[in-house]
């Protein structure tokens, strides 16, 4: 079993890979799948939530890769994740099994940003609070799975529903 990321490095680095990309190629503004790639490093495949809608994807996902997303998460100051995560709720499901999410109260980040991008609309360096529901997987057996993603904080909700195909390469 590998080492999971620690909650600062794994939110630091999903949020700099989200505002990473503009509007129109940003995986989280994604309607299909088609984004997924978009950005992604080594050493971890990161899934993304939506801005509040409900979407199908579907994705391929390469072999050997730890795979992480979050439920619902939040950016902001120790206060906004206070208030953001005494409502937090979700539920996530791999192939029809339950997955137990991990919670992250307001943790020190920075992340790293393009001009343009939905997540700060402003780029640069910035460091300020991170927190969210999580889940991190070990790499994906090869083959078709399906994830679903439900989650929630206050009125804002995601709903994504994912077609994983896992290259045998």
């Amino acid at each position: 079993m590998r080492a999971k990321l620690s909650a600062a490095d794994l939110q630091g680095r999903w949020w700099t890979w989200a505002a990473s990309n503009v509007s129109d190629s940003n995986p989280v503004s994604d309607q299909d799948g088609r984004q997924c790639a978009q950005g992604q490093t080594a050493g971890i495949w990161f899934l993304a939530g939506t801005f509040g809608e409900t979407v199908t994807r579907s994705c391929t996902v390469p072999t050997a890769v730890p795979v992480a997303f979050p439920l619902v998460n939040h950016i902001g100051e120790t206060d906004d994740c206070t208030a953001f995560m005494a409502s937090a709720r979700g539920s996530a499901n791999l192939d029809g099994r339950s997955l137990k999410p991990e919670r992250y109260e307001a943790t020190a980040v920075q992340i790293s940003a393009v001009d343009g991008n939905p997540i700060t609309q402003n780029w640069g360096r910035f460091r300020t609070k991170a927190c969210g529901l999580w889940v991190q997987l070990e790499p994906l057996a090869p083959g078709s799975h399906t994830l679903s993603i439900r989650g929630s904080s206050g009125s804002f909700a995601v709903s994504v529903d994912y077609k994983l195909q896992v290259s045998a390469s």
